[in-house]
């Protein structure tokens, strides 16, 4: 059986994605070593530390920075979260400074919100209702 160990995002500066994504949104580091200039840098959920590992990925190829800017252009989330509760996880994040692109919006089976990870892409939180 297949499952899902590691997924990218694509950052256009890993030190300052590793301060967003680890002081802000509070994931943990996983791995961090180096390869030149740019690093083999992944994440891990606080309460998971062998779930599935989040590589804060660099977007230096050429196709990465268009694709990103349409998505941001269109409000495509790049990727989801999931969170126990949508409205809570909104207010947390909010109250430390995470700018909300969409805030939470009941969409019946799930509640999901929007923010912009400061790294030049969209994430999308989601919660079960």
């Amino acid at each position: 059986m297949l499952k899902i160990h590691i997924a990218s995002v694509f950052v256009d500066d890993q030190a300052k994605a590793e301060t967003f994504y680890v002081d802000v949104l509070g994931f943990v580091k996983k791995n961090d070593i180096p390869l030149g200039e740019a690093r083999w840098l992944t994440v891990v959920s606080a309460t998971e530390s062998n779930g599935t590992e989040l590589l804060l990925e660099p977007d230096g190829h050429p196709a990465v920075g268009p694709f990103k800017k349409a998505l941001v252009a269109d409000g495509i989330p790049f990727t989801s979260f999931a969170v126990e509760d949508a409205n809570a996880e909104f207010e947390r994040l909010r109250s430390a400074g995470v700018h909300f692109v969409q805030e939470p919006v009941n969409m019946g089976p799930v509640t999901t919100a929007v923010f912009d990870d400061t790294c030049g892409n969209l994430i999308q939180i989601a919660s079960e209702n």
